[in-house]
Parts: C-alpha cells; sequence; structure tokens
C-alpha cells in the first residue's frame, strides 16, 4: 500500500530498487512521526479541517501506536513503503475515515523532514548526555593523577615534561569546544519545518505556530523552500558536529594505544578487557581503542559523504535526500557506543608512577635548566646555548623540579574553570522544554 498510488502497478525491481532500506531505518523514526502527527492534527482540528471526535479518535489511537512502538510491537510490513504510510494505514485500519483526514494540509516531503529534527534532537541528547558522562571522568582523572609526571611529545620526540592530569584534562577541555558546534546543531534541528508541505506551502490556513509550540521547537523554518532545502544541510551540520567529538575520541584513542605500548609503558588495563595473539601469549592488544580510533576516522568523514551526495542538488525534494540516512543512523550508534566504551575502559585504567625516574626522559628538563638560568640573570639566548652545549658535551644535568604555576600547566590546572565551560554550554540546549512538550502532546 502506497498513500501516493493511483491504478498504475509499479514493477517490483523498481520498487525494491526505490524503496531500499527506508523500511528498517524508518523504525528509528517512528516515534518521531507519531509525535509529529499528535501536533498536526491538534492543529487541523484548530483550523477546522478535523472534527473534534475525530481529533480524540485520532489522538488515542496515535497514543495507542507510540505505545506499541516503545514496546517493541510496531512493525512496517512490506506491503507498505515507508513509516509515514504504515501509521496512516494502521489508523485507517483501526478507526475509519478519520485517519483518512491526518495528511491534510502535509506532504511526506515535511513529513520525513519534522521526523528527522525531532529524530536528530532526540540523538543529540543522547550524545550530549554520553559526552557529559565521559568529561566528567575525564576532569576525574585529571584531578586525581595530577601530580603524575608523562614526557610531552612533539614530532613524536621527547619534547617537555606533561603529566596526567594536563593529558585528562587536555581532552576534557576539547569536549567542550565539541559540545559548542553540537549546540549549532541543536540550533538547526530545533527548528520546525511542519506545514512548508512538499516545499511550497499549503492553501490550507495551517496554523505553523502552533504546530511548532506543540512539538518544542525553539522556532520556525519561516520560508517553506529553504524549509525544504534544509535537508541535507541539516544532517551534514549534525554530521560535522558527530565529526569533532569523534576527532577528541580517535586522537585519545591513539594516544592510548602509543602509551599502553611495551616501548611507553605508562598505562594499562586489567587482561580482561585487552585482547590476545592466536601464536604470540604475551600479547595484551588495546583493540577496543584501536575500533574506537577506526570508527570515529569514520565518523570524520562523514560531512564529506553527505556533502557529496547533496553538492548538485538545486532546490526541492529529490529521491537522493533518502540515502542520507543509510550514512547518519549507523554512524549516531556508532559514537554513541564508542563514547559509552570510552568511559567504561577509563573507569578501569592503571597510570604508572614516577615514569620521569627513568634517565632517557632527562632532557625533557632541558627547559626547565634554561628558564632557572634566565630566572638568576642570563638573558635566555644565552642560557639556550650554554644548556645546548652542555647537552653536546654529556655534561647536562637535569632539574627536575617541575615549576609551572600559570594558568592551565601543570601546578594549575584550571579545572574549576574548564568545569564551567561545560555546564555554561549545557545549559542552552534546553532539553527540558522539548521532553516537556513531547509529554504534553502524550498526556
Amino acid at each position: 500500500m502506497k498513500i501516493w498510488q493511483k491504478n498504475t502497478i509499479v514493477n517490483k525491481d523498481i520498487e525494491t530498487f526505490t524503496v531500499g532500506r527506508d523500511r528498517e531505518l524508518d523504525l528509528q523514526m517512528a516515534a518521531f512521526d507519531v509525535l509529529g502527527s499528535l501536533a498536526h492534527v491538534q492543529m487541523l482540528e484548530s483550523i477546522g479541517l478535523m472534527t473534534a471526535d475525530d481529533l480524540t479518535a485520532v489522538q488515542k489511537e496515535l497514543k495507542q501506536i507510540y505505545a506499541e512502538i516503545a514496546s517493541g510491537d510496531f512493525v512496517i510490513e512490506d506491503s507498505v513503503e515507508d513509516v509515514h504510510s504504515q501509521v496512516e494505514w494502521l489508523l485507517t485500519q483501526r478507526i475509519g475515515d478519520a485517519g483518512k483526514k491526518i495528511h491534510s494540509g502535509r506532504s511526506r516531503n515535511d513529513q520525513v523532514l519534522v521526523d528527522l529534527k525531532l529524530y536528530f534532537r532526540h540523538c543529540i541528547e543522547e550524545v550530549v548526555g554520553h559526552t557529559s558522562v565521559l568529561f566528567g571522568k575525564l576532569i576525574e582523572l585529571s584531578n586525581t593523577h595530577k601530580d603524575k609526571l608523562l614526557p610531552g611529545y612533539t614530532h613524536l620526540q621527547i619534547a617537555m615534561p606533561s603529566s596526567f592530569g594536563l593529558w585528562f584534562g587536555a581532552y576534557a577541555e576539547s569536549l567542550v569546544d565539541d559540545m559548542e558546534l553540537m549546540l549549532a546543531a541543536w540550533k538547526v534541528c530545533n527548528k520546525n519545518p511542519l506545514g512548508s508541505a512538499a516545499g511550497y506551502g499549503s492553501s490550507f490556513p495551517l496554523n505553523r505556530t502552533l504546530t511548532t509550540q506543540l512539538l518544542g521547537f525553539e522556532n520556525l523554518n519561516f520560508n517553506v523552500v529553504y524549509a525544504q532545502m534544509g535537508r541535507g544541510k541539516t544532517e551534514r551540520i549534525l554530521a560535522q558536529a558527530m565529526s569533532s567529538v569523534a576527532a577528541t575520541l580517535a586522537k585519545m584513542a591513539m594516544d592510548v594505544c602509543l602509551f599502553i605500548n611495551q616501548n611507553f609503558g605508562f598505562i594499562s588495563f586489567p587482561d580482561e578487557l585487552t585482547t590476545g595473539s592466536s601464536i604470540m601469549p604475551h600479547k595484551k592488544n588495546p583493540d577496543v581503542f584501536e575500533l574506537i580510533r577506526s570508527r570515529c576516522n569514520k565518523i570524520q568523514a562523514l560531512p564529506n559523504e553527505i556533502a557529496m551526495m547533496t553538492v548538485n542538488l538545486p532546490s526541492g525534494y529529490h529521491r537522493d535526500l533518502q540515502l542520507l540516512k543509510e550514512n547518519l543512523f549507523p554512524a549516531i550508534t556508532s559514537l554513541n557506543e564508542c563514547l559509552e566504551m570510552t568511559v567504561f575502559m577509563l573507569q578501569h585504567i592503571s597510570i604508572k608512577e614516577d615514569i620521569l625516574k627513568d634517565h632517557k626522559y632527562d632532557y625533557l628538563f632541558s627547559v626547565e635548566v634554561v628558564n632557572d638560568l634566565v630566572l638568576k640573570g642570563t638573558p635566555f639566548r644565552e642560557a639556550y646555548k650554554e644548556v645546548g652545549a652542555m647537552i653536546d658535551k654529556g655534561t647536562f644535568q637535569p632539574e627536575t623540579h617541575v615549576n609551572h604555576t600559570h594558568e592551565g600547566s601543570i601546578g594549575n590546572l584550571c579545572n574549576e574553570s574548564i568545569e564551567a565551560l561545560m555546564t555554561q554550554v549545557l545549559s542552552q540546549f534546553g532539553f527540558e522544554k522539548v521532553q516537556n512538550a513531547v509529554q504534553r502532546l502524550l498526556a
């Protein structure tokens, strides 16, 4: 059953090719399709396109379908093209003609747009929640291990002293900036396209402000043509925010893979959280972090994938846009899994003590010695040459006391300030407003 079909039977091969994975992927949007319909029918009744009795019947059955989705009892049948058709077909079968009225003033174009916006809002809330947990764990580890030094590297050569406080805290602050980008994606997703119909509006006197309020959107996509143009653009902006989080995770995963290596030996994990070799009994491989690295590198490619799928499309709807779900939906799941697994692994990390007592790290302190000479009155360039000569002659003696006190350094991590930044960003999402709107629709 296709809600657009008239008297022509579509070729089976054409149908299979054009429907693609829509039935499978649309299940993830099913609950949000119902929420969009609940808002739409309430608006239809307010402008006289649905009677109060019909509204009551439709609302009751939509809420029943929502409950079936929540319990896992909802399916999109093989004879039905997509989630929108399945919901409308169920309504019509269960309550008759009232179910046929829910599509007035609506096209599948704006129906899928609003479903996606609602779904993306939900996904962003999940990603932000998992990121917040990881952020908290990183700050905790930074504070716990702030006095434990480790080598800092440039060009993968030993450079200057660092600390586990700095290392964990750096990734925590990176997540703050990632959430700034996610907040931008949230603001784009949190605009209502419903009522744009096929992309050119409707001759019905639709009240788009009402559906905006009912669905908890912050604002409208006002121009109906732009509302349709937002498909593809919204996905790309969300993918860019996701790729920023993924870049942070991938870099940290690479650090972990280095630091767990026997030639570094800075950190370790319990045997049961690593994997072995089929022929080398000594191996303890960081497979979890290798997979996090690779998964997150895939996610970093996502914005470009989406751009390449939409870059040459003119305004208006095109079937190309259907395929965006195949790239984006699994990536959202993967990112959440990587965030959760990173937290789990960090809960079991062990930190090596006294790493810098190994004499191979003596040159890490060369800058400390230079700075000490400067503090005693030697011009910096002369002090630099003097210490360089000591190193060349093999007479260099490190001064292993690290006296870094400025903001953001080993002795002054500024973690409280970083936490305040994250709190400020998270407070701007407004998840509670959305949750309250959904609860009112389902009441």
